[in-house]
């Protein structure tokens, strides 16, 4: 094309360059609506699969095979696992639950108890204690064993000698038989910090357990005296479990919160043999079906649990009082 013929082809209109203009924002306006559509279908896409996913793991169809395993003659299981507290899997409404229907099925041989816990509440151990002793006089014909796995040592030794019988591992650890509660002083600390500590009580004890003052004598003992009682209560429970297999005449140790091997326990009478849950079921219960009866926590429950207690409380639960607990 030549430079004369350049010169003389007329220029582009300005409405062509606004047409031009308007042509691309509409295209580029349609790509985006297109983009959006396909990333709104993924993520509605992602939402369908995961709800069907939530729905099919807590449906009762996706618990056929524990059906099919309830309809004959089965050993329930029931875990006992992590502290034994109101607020954890290991709380006495969850544990009551899971042995009432472990106890009621007709098709249950035998209950095993599989213990995994470093103790906890004296409160909620106790009801559970009692409970197995309940479900174990309500039904003569059903068995409850305990199978202390890593460890069955305080109040979950406590709820170990309401069974019939213990077993654990000869590397287990058993026993624990004590009660503890524990706060922190920071009378000195607050000295050195200049802090002044204010305290409006109605009562003359009311403030007894304050870590911020110091600690009096008289309180002292007086606490002393309420951990002796839980302590006591805690052996009484423990006899009446065991009676005799205590070798408490030549040891009385057992109830000093020490700790043992599940083959020193065998010799102490803490644990009547040891042996595993499936070796129960197989060779003692005769039921080598084992059906988990332990209530679980959905995913929702789990999520409230980590975010129902404010951060305050927790923060006030390790610096100052903690109540009795066996551990």
């Amino acid at each position: 094309m030549s430079d004369e013929w350049k010169a003389s082809a007329p220029a582009d209109k300005p409405e062509d360059k606004s047409w031009k203009l308007l042509e691309k924002a509409v295209l580029a306006g349609v790509q985006e609506q297109r983009r959006a559509r396909r990333w709104g279908i993924f993520f509605k896409s992602l939402t369908f699969v995961y709800l069907f996913v939530v729905l099919v793991l807590f449906s009762p169809v996706f618990d056929l095979q524990k059906s099919a395993a309830r309809s004959q003659e089965h050993t329930a299981l029931v875990e006992v696992r992590g502290m034994i507290v109101d607020t954890e899997a290991a709380s006495a409404d969850n544990i009551v639950t899971s042995l009432r229907k472990a106890f009621e099925d007709p098709k249950t041989k035998g209950v095993v108890l599989r213990i995994n816990s470093p103790g906890g509440s004296p409160v909620q151990s106790g009801y559970i204690y009692d409970e197995i002793r309940r479900l174990r006089e309500a039904h003569k014909d059903i068995k409850a064993y305990a199978v202390i796995t890593d460890l069955g040592a305080s109040g979950a030794y406590y709820i170990a000698s309401a069974a019939d019988e213990i077993y654990a591992d000869k590397a287990s650890l058993v026993g624990s038989i004590g009660v503890t509660a524990a706060s922190f002083g920071f009378v000195d600390a607050m000295t050195k910090l200049g802090v002044e500590r204010r305290v409006y009580t109605s009562g003359e004890h009311k403030a007894f357990l304050d870590p911020f003052q110091p600690q009096k004598p008289a309180e002292t003992e007086f606490w002393q005296s309420v951990l002796e009682t839980t302590h006591q209560q805690f052996i009484e429970s423990v006899k009446k479990g065991r009676g005799d297999r205590l070798k408490v005449a030549d040891h009385p140790e057992l109830f000093s919160g020490l700790v043992w091997s599940g083959e020193q326990a065998l010799k102490l009478g803490l644990v009547d043999k040891l042996g595993s849950a499936s070796f129960v079921a197989r060779e003692v219960i005769g039921a080598k079906e084992i059906v988990d009866y332990t209530v679980q926590e959905t995913p929702f429950d789990r999520f409230a649990k980590k975010f129902g207690s404010s951060v305050a409380e927790r923060l006030a639960l390790w610096m100052g009082f903690q109540g009795p607990a066996l551990r």
